[in-house]
């Protein structure tokens, strides 16, 4: 499902999954700086690695 499918779904599950995987994605973005690891993400359906080091940069999107 698309994010804008997510925020209309009638399922209260659906709908709150949303912010739990928005949640999800900032926790994982302080852990990989705490750990100054990579985190792994799809942009534009392509796998894409970001360091924690592009990650401090605010190089990623």
């Amino acid at each position: 499902m698309k994010q804008q499918d997510l925020s209309k779904a009638k399922n209260p599950d659906l709908h709150a999954s949303l912010a739990a995987m928005q949640r999800a994605a900032e926790l994982a973005r302080r852990t990989a700086l705490q750990t100054d690891t990579a985190i792994v993400v799809v942009q534009n359906g392509k796998l894409v690695r970001i360091s924690a080091e592009e990650l401090r940069n605010g190089q990623s999107t």
